[in-house]
């Protein structure tokens, strides 16, 4: 498991006072740069030469967050395909568990427009942050 630490800034609220739903998968994105990493250890990010793209997000709000107090991103790796992998993300905020989610994330060639395999020293350090929540 990865873990990021998130503090709210003022303009993350809404009307309401609480954190704004739009916030969550751009804190997800954050948290997945320990992922990045594995793939792209400069994360340099040069046209046509990215080796990631998403292909589904999905996220849950189960408590509401607020201004004013950390939020822990906790990042895992729920599957690993072929060439592609699912990340699954809980946000924490006073101890409670606030939102989660999963991304669906494909191995990609860009220059080529198509998925390619995940190489096997990569699948190997992907694999230590593998979970299974049943």
């Amino acid at each position: 498991m990865f873990k990021t630490i998130v503090s709210p800034l003022v303009g993350d609220t809404d009307a309401l006072g609480h954190i704004n739903n739009n916030v969550l998968g751009l804190w997800f994105e954050l948290a997945r740069n320990d992922i990045f990493k594995i793939f792209n250890p400069n994360l340099e990010v040069i046209l046509n030469n990215w080796p990631l793209i998403i292909l589904k997000t999905e996220y849950e709000y189960v408590n509401q967050m607020f201004y004013g107090k950390d939020v822990e991103i906790r990042t895992y790796v729920l599957k690993i395909g072929n060439s592609s992998f699912t990340t699954y993300h809980e946000a924490w905020q006073n101890g409670k568990l606030c939102g989660k989610g999963r991304v669906l994330m494909v191995h990609f060639d860009y220059n080529n427009q198509k998925s390619v395999t995940i190489p096997d020293n990569i699948r190997l350090e992907l694999e230590k942050h593998l979970v299974d929540l049943d």
